[in-house]
C-alpha cells in the first residue's frame, strides 16, 4: 500500500537497485489506490492481505527465521481484527486486538527461542492501525478522500525525504537507529507532505489550506519516526530488511511501518478534530 523510495543514502541508490524500487513502486501504488477508491470489499481484503503479510514478518523477525506457535496466533489475531473491523464493529476490533496481544505473549512465554514481548507488542502495532485505515475509510472516519490523502502524505514524505536526504545530505538525523536519515530528509519529507496537503485542499474545496498543510506536514514527521521505530527493530533482531517479498524495497513492513505511524494520528485527528478534511 505505500510508494516509497525509503533509502537516502548508500548501495541502495546504485541505478540497478533503484530502477527496482521504482518498478517495485509503480507494481503497488495502483492495487492501493484503487481499493481505497472502489471500498469494500476492496480495502477490506487488501488490508487482510497486508496485515497478514507484515504479522508473518513480524513473527520472523522475533523468533529468529521461525513462525512458530506464537506467530501463527500473531497472523490469527490480527487476521480477527481486521475482520471485526470490516465488519463494522471498529469497538469490538479493538478489542480483538488487545486481546490477540495478551495471547501472542502467553503463548510465545511457553516457546523456546524469540522474544515474546517484542512478538506480542507487534500484534498491537500492527492489528490497530488496520482496524483504524477501516474505520477512516468508512464515512464516519472520513471516507475515500481521508484514505486517499492519507496514501497521499506517506508518498510524498517518503519522495521528499529520499530526494533532500540524497542532494543536500547533511547531519545524520538518528545515527544510532538508522544512520542513512539525515535532518534534511526529514524536513524535505515534511516539505511534500504540506504540498500534498495544500493540493488536497484544492481538491476537496476547502476554504483555507492552512490546516491541511499544517495537518500533513506533522503527519510526514509521524510517518518518518515510524519508520525509525522500525530501524530500531531490525537493529533489535540485527537483520537489515524484514524479509524480500518486494524486490528492491525488503518486505511489507519496510514499505509500511510510516503508514503504520500514520493513521493511528490521523484517526486521532479524525476523532477529535471533527473529520480529516472537514475544515472547510
Amino acid at each position: 500500500m505505500q510508494l516509497s523510495a525509503r533509502s537516502e543514502t548508500g548501495p541502495a541508490a546504485a541505478p540497478g537497485a533503484l530502477r527496482r524500487r521504482v518498478l517495485s513502486a509503480l507494481a503497488l501504488a495502483p492495487p492501493a489506490v484503487a481499493a481505497a477508491w472502489f471500498g469494500w470489499p476492496w480495502l477490506p481484503l487488501l488490508t487482510a492481505l497486508a496485515g497478514v503479510g507484515m504479522a508473518w514478518e513480524w513473527a520472523r523477525l522475533c523468533r529468529a527465521g521461525a513462525v512458530g506457535m506464537s506467530g501463527l496466533v500473531l497472523i490469527a489475531g490480527v487476521l480477527a481484527a481486521i475482520a471485526t473491523a470490516a465488519a463494522g464493529r471498529i469497538g469490538d476490533a479493538i478489542a480483538v486486538s488487545a486481546a490477540g496481544t495478551a495471547v501472542v505473549f502467553a503463548v510465545a512465554r511457553g516457546e523456546r527461542g524469540g522474544d515474546p514481548l517484542w512478538l506480542a507488542a507487534g500484534a498491537l502495532w500492527l492489528a490497530v492501525p488496520c482496524v483504524l485505515l477501516l474505520w477512516l475509510a468508512r464515512a464516519t472516519g472520513g471516507g475515500r478522500p481521508a484514505v486517499l490523502w492519507i496514501f497521499a502524505i506517506v508518498w510524498a514524505t517518503d519522495i521528499g525525504a529520499y530526494a533532500a536526504g540524497r542532494r543536500i545530505g547533511g547531519p545524520r538525523l538518528a545515527p544510532r537507529w538508522s544512520p542513512q536519515k539525515t535532518w534534511a530528509g526529514l524536513l524535505g519529507g515534511a516539505l511534500c507532505a504540506a504540498l500534498a496537503g495544500w493540493a488536497t485542499a484544492g481538491l476537496v474545496g476547502a476554504s483555507s489550506a492552512l490546516p491541511l498543510v499544517l495537518a500533513s506536514a506533522g503527519l510526514a514527521l509521524v510517518e518518518q519516526f515510524g519508520d525509525l521505530a522500525e530501524s530500531v527493530a531490525k537493529r533489535r533482531f540485527g537483520v537489515k530488511d524484514t524479509s524480500g517479498l518486494i524486490p528492491g524495497h525488503g518486505g511489507l513492513l519496510d514499505r509500511l511501518d510510516g503508514l503504520l505511524a500514520v493513521v493511528p494520528a490521523a484517526a486521532a485527528i479524525s476523532l477529535f478534530g471533527g473529520g480529516v478534511l472537514a475544515w472547510r
